[in-house]
Parts: C-alpha cells; structure tokens; sequence
C-alpha cells in the first residue's frame, strides 16, 4: 500500500487569493518536482517555478469588531500575530488585509478534492487543507512515485493552489509529512521515524492539555517523544499519548475512508464594488469560468449545463424625502439567475463566456451585481468519430455560439426547432432548443441497412411512388374575400387578385376551448381557384405599344384574349366565426 496526502500550506490565504485570481499565496508552488536524493532514502524534492510572494493577512469578525484569523508567513515576519484587531494590523506597512471567505474556502477545498480524483478514485476528505489519495497500483500507469507526486502538484496549480506532496507507505505518516515538509516528500519504508522526527511537536495536532504537559516536560520534537519510555507515558498520558507517540515514530495505522465523487462544480466570488456594465463583469465570469474548466478537465469531465446567479445590490429610491425629513429604507436585494442548456459538453472557458455575454446582452440583470456564483452540472465529454470519406459537420460549439447570437438579435423565443403540439388547435406549435443530430459513419449505417429484412425493402427497379401535395403556411394567415353560391366558395380575391373556385372540399368543422377568449371555430375548405393572367412577354410588348402609340387601337391590343392565360392555385381558406371573417391558411404546392 502507498498513500499520497495533499496538504495546502496557508489554506485560508491561500483561498482569498485564488478567488482573486493569483498564486501569490506566500505558499511555494511547484510546476515540476525533480529528486535530490534516491526515493529510498525519504529525501524531499525540491521544485522550480516559486511564484512571487506577498505579506497578506484575513481579518473576520463583527463589524467593527475585526480581528485577524488568518496570515501567511511574510505577514507573520512583518510582525503580524493572530487575534490582533484590524486597526492594529492596518499599521504594519506592505500587509495587505483581506476579509475571510467562507465561499472561497469551499471552492477552495472542493478544487483540492479534483485535483487528487485526477490521479485515483480512492480519495478521502480528510480536512479543509488536506486529502489523502490512494496510488497503490498507478506506477504502471504515471510512473514513479516522484512523477506521481510532481502530478498532484502540477494539477493542483492548474486549480490555482500551491501544495505540498508526501508520499508514505502509511497513510498517518503522510498526513505528518505533508503538512511538516514543504514541497514533495518520499518517505521510504523504514525511513518515516527519522524524517518525522525532525518536525515540531504540533505537527501531531496533540490535544491542548497534552501540548501543555509535553512543553512542561521538554519535548520539543517528534524524535523526544519517540524516545519516551511506552510504558511510563501510557501511565501519565494513556492511550492517547500512546497513539502520538506511535504518529512521531511513524508507525501509526489507520484505513482509509474513501469519499463519494460530486458531479457539480461551483464557483462564487463576492464583489468589493457593485458591477453595472458587461465589460467589467466579463472579468469576473471568465475568471469563474477558467477555474471551473481547470477543475472539469483535472477529472476528464465537461459541463452540460451552466447555472449563473447574481445577487444584486439593493436600490434605493430616494436617501432623504425632502418633504418628510423621514430617510427611506433600502429595499430587499434581487436575484437573477440564467440557466444555459448547452447541446453538446463543454469545457473551454473561452466559448463559454462568449455563449454567457450574448446571454446577457439579451436579458440584463437590470441592477448592479455583488455577487456572483456559477454551477456546472458535469458530464462526460463529447466524443465524435467520423469517416475519412464523409462530409464533414458543423462543431456543435461554433453552432451554439451562432444560435445564441441569433438569439440575441430576434429573442430566445425566435430560435430553435419547431415542435407541433398535441391539439385539435390548428397550427399550434411552440419552438424548442434546437439539438444537433448524432452523427452517424457510413460503416454503422451500412451495418443498419443490412439488419432491415430483405422481404420488406424496395425493390431496386420498383416504380416510384407519386409526390404528395405539401401545405405552405401562411403565417400569419392572409386575410380573403369570398363570396359564396349554395352554401361553397364561388369567387374568391386573394392580394388583389380575383378568381373563380372550380372545385371546393369541406367544410371541415373544428372547435375548441370555448372556456377561453383564445378559442377557435373554424370551417375549413379546400378549393382549387382560377385566376386570369397576362402572358408575361406579351404583355410587355402590348404595354411599350400603348405607351409609345397612346391611342384605342392599342390598348385593345393588350386586352386582346390570346394575351390571356389562366392560372390554377389550390388554398386551404376557412372561415373563423369569432372574428366573422374568411382566410387563407396555406396554399399546397
């Protein structure tokens, strides 16, 4: 068995400033672990690439009760010291203060968890800044143990954290490690007495009456209380003792407690000053966004839907009424939220905060924003294959991002597939979000076609089957005037134009939500009109005479009947009874 635990130095400081954006933690951050020394001696790996480092300290408390909570080693050799106030600590020059973040943290934490699924399945949520993982078995698949660790410590900067790596045969001797030793620790089986012997006593996290006795008895370090008498120390401290003197020599045991995966991933930042424009506030989305795609890609997943929610800052109406002298109170704050269904997984950030802005230039959140929150429902990543011989197909993304700047120009409600509904209503339809079709190779169609029964396909030379007549739909319908004989449609003018009806089919009588003001009663008909028309070169050359001639004899010309030719339309007319009126539905081609 081998047990790899991830601590992250400074965790609270560190979760501020990944919030904001940087690395610049105070905590060293490794993009590469190489070995000093061979793995079998516990030597601890060094790295390159150390990020530049800041004097920062969190302040948390009641207003204006503020003390400070957290800080990191430069605010600490500035002079900081923990459960100071804030006014007190606003003195030290080149500290920066920083308000605690609850939000931040657990992002925080939960970045921490995907980085170690990354690597093993087998992973447990030991704390806040700390996870243990499994690795027994991966040498075969990552390499070394030193790749391993340089792995975890790659992938935790991809999720904006610097981390220290160490790497045990027992888990609790890598716990000790991690959090003792900066940077990738190997203990060797064997070694884990000598290595944690050097660390301090509070490594262990002793009880605080223990802490107390050890001090009043000299033990400083792990080594001191490995070197104890068993017996006498059972006898002062009992088996809590026993059991930490078992953690400083390093042969502590304990099973591993494996944590369930999350398929949601979230990321909030809270605003120092309320954001009103889009420019400012894409900052901040494609910062949320770079982060939740950094943690999608550690564990090999993509989003399928993005949550947006904003709170927004109250509004005031007036500060002072003038008249009344009474201060008016400010009103509950707002929320919006944007829910964006995505065809296809995705996980560029780039294209999903170009899909997010033309989201919200269509609908505003009409407030200014303090807060922001991103949720992303995970899924496995899209896998397309296609055939060397096929045409090829659009990207889902590119036509993602096309459909929603469409929608942008025309409405939401304007774009998608149109979707018939189940009534009686004539052309009731409502539109959907349109859905690429599953591309298909040659190969699998082929193998389709081959599994239909012989008995039931076309023959090959098999005559071909005669048109249908297709209905083209006015929208909306065109308004017709009609005059009737015996009850049918007789004379119909449709644009401007009259016809005589040489065949009528109904009518065909529907009905329906008589309980509403939207209901319907219509006869339909269809019917088969004859109009007269010009001959189109005839009556060109007819009409440049009786310009040029301007006399009887050639006007009469152009009435002549030979210039005459009929044209015959099919319509589907129907008379609405609510509005007293007649119609053309469609006309069939």
């Amino acid at each position: 068995m081998a047990f790899a635990a991830i601590y992250v130095p400074e965790f609270m400081v560190q979760a501020v400033v990944r919030a904001e954006g940087r690395m610049e933690c105070g905590a060293e951050v490794h993009a590469e672990a190489r070995p000093k020394k061979p793995a079998e001696t516990g030597a601890t790996i060094g790295a390159k690439g150390a990020s530049t480092m800041r004097a920062i300290a969190l302040i948390d408390g009641n207003p204006p009760l503020w003390n400070v909570v957290a800080a990191n080693s430069h605010a600490l050799a500035a002079g900081i010291v923990l459960g100071m106030t804030k006014a007190t600590a606003a003195q030290f020059a080149g500290v920066e203060l920083r308000v605690r973040s609850l939000a931040a943290e657990k992002a925080a934490h939960a970045a921490l968890r995907d980085a170690g699924w990354s690597v093993s399945p087998r992973l447990e949520d030991t704390a806040a800044d700390l996870i243990v993982v499994d690795i027994t078995g991966l040498s075969a698949l990552l390499g070394s143990e030193e790749k391993i660790a340089a792995l975890l410590t790659a992938r935790a900067a991809d999720c904006g954290l610097g981390v220290n790596v160490a790497i045990a045969e027992h888990l609790p001797a890598a716990e000790i490690a991690a959090r003792g030793f900066a940077g990738s620790t190997l203990l060797a089986p064997g070694t884990e007495a000598a290595h944690i012997g050097k660390l301090p006593i509070h490594v262990l996290s002793p009880p605080e009456e223990m802490a107390e006795t050890l001090a009043l008895w000299g033990i400083r370090t792990c080594a001191e209380l490995a070197r104890l008498p068993a017996l006498q120390l059972s006898e002062r401290l009992g088996q809590p003792g026993l059991h930490l003197q078992a953690l400083a020599r390093g042969t502590a045991k304990r099973a591993l407690i494996v944590a369930e995966p999350e398929l949601t991933f979230a990321e909030e930042m809270e605003l120092d000053d309320a954001v009103e424009e889009l420019e400012p506030l894409s900052f901040v989305l494609g910062r949320l966004l770079d982060q939740l795609c950094a943690r999608l890609t550690a564990r090999a997943l993509a989003a399928s839907l993005l949550r947006v929610h904003f709170a927004l800052q109250p509004a005031f109406e007036n500060a002072l009424d003038v008249r009344t002298e009474v201060v008016r109170a400010k009103s509950v704050p707002g929320v919006y939220e944007r829910i964006m269904q995505l065809p296809v997984p995705m996980r560029d950030p780039k294209l999903l905060l170009k899909l997010l802005r033309l989201r919200l230039q269509g609908s505003s959140p009409g407030a200014p924003i303090v807060k922001v929150r991103i949720t992303a429902e995970a899924a496995a990543p899209r896998k397309a294959q296609r055939g060397l011989f096929l045409p090829t197909f659009p990207d889902a993304e590119k036509l993602e991002l096309t459909l929603a700047r469409l929608a942008n120009l025309v409405g939401e409600d304007h774009v998608g597939s149109a979707e018939v509904l189940d009534t009686h209503r004539p052309g009731k339809f409502r539109m959907y979000k349109f859905a690429p079709v599953r591309e298909e190779t040659g190969r699998r169609k082929e193998k389709l076609g081959a599994k239909k029964n012989p008995a039931t396909q076309t023959p090959k030379h098999a005559p071909a089957a005669s048109a249908a007549l297709s209905l083209r739909v006015f929208r909306p319908p065109l308004p017709v005037a009609v005059k009737q004989r015996g009850g049918k449609p007789a004379e119909v003018v449709l644009q401007g134009r009259r016809g005589e009806v040489c065949n009528a089919s109904g009518p065909w009588r529907t009905s329906g939500e008589w309980w509403r003001e939207e209901q319907w009663n219509e006869d339909e008909w269809d019917v088969e009109v004859q109009f007269a028309a010009v001959n189109a070169r005839t009556m060109h050359a007819s009409r440049r005479g009786a310009l040029q001639k301007n006399t009887l004899q050639a006007r009469a010309e152009y009435l002549k009947p030979e210039t005459l030719v009929s044209e015959l339309h099919r319509y589907r007319l129907y008379f609405d009874a609510v509005r007293q009126s007649w119609f053309a539905r469609g006309m069939y081609d």
